[in-house]
């Protein structure tokens, strides 16, 4: 039988950058596949929502909070840390330096991770308006690309800004789209 190291607390599996979904579902089989699922409470891949601008249309993407890392909360078993640390695309446990032995995350820095997991599920399609009255931008996306402007009025609940951008030497008002819109460096 394999030797008993933790009790139920939460490891981070280190992956190549990107490839965590893949780990999650290599993983999961195998978990399955052994019938280690009494020792594996919970996969976690911290993520959150993100919008970005693609050919004139806003799309929503999920962006990983931590590139390369899947959160485990498990009864680390020796045969559950052979079987992961097997995986293809995964590098090993989080270890504290020297020694071999995997690293528990302490119980402030899980509650914090998933406390922004939380807060970043509420926002949902509501991300925080990033512009205000007076800023100078750049517009980035559509037909007034590269143009610079001032942000004259901000609309959060459309995520919407008015700039007044000059076309042909006159100043003209045009409500764009936060993300096709940039703070000017």
């Amino acid at each position: 039988m394999a030797e008993e190291t933790d009790s139920d607390t939460w490891y981070v599996l280190r992956t190549f950058s990107n490839h965590e979904k893949k780990v999650r579902r290599y993983l999961e089989s195998e978990i399955d596949r052994l019938g280690l699922e009494d020792h594996v409470e919970e996969i976690l891949i911290p993520t959150e929502t993100v919008f970005e601008m693609k050919g004139g249309e806003k799309k929503t993407k999920e962006k990983t909070f931590f590139p390369g890392y899947i959160l485990l909360n498990c009864t680390l078993t020796t045969e559950l840390r052979d079987v992961a640390e097997d995986l293809p695309s995964v590098i090993g446990f989080l270890t504290a330096g020297t020694g071999d032995t995997p690293t528990r995350l302490r119980e402030e820095e899980i509650k914090r991770i998933l406390g922004k997991m939380d807060r970043a599920e509420e926002m949902g399609e509501q991300p925080e308006m990033p512009f205000k009255m007076g800023d100078p931008v750049k517009v980035v996306d559509g037909p007034f690309d590269s143009f610079n402007g001032i942000v004259e009025d901000v609309y959060p609940d459309k995520m919407k800004v008015k700039v007044m951008v000059s076309i042909f030497g006159r100043k003209t008002p045009v409500e764009l789209d936060y993300l096709q819109v940039e703070h000017e460096e």
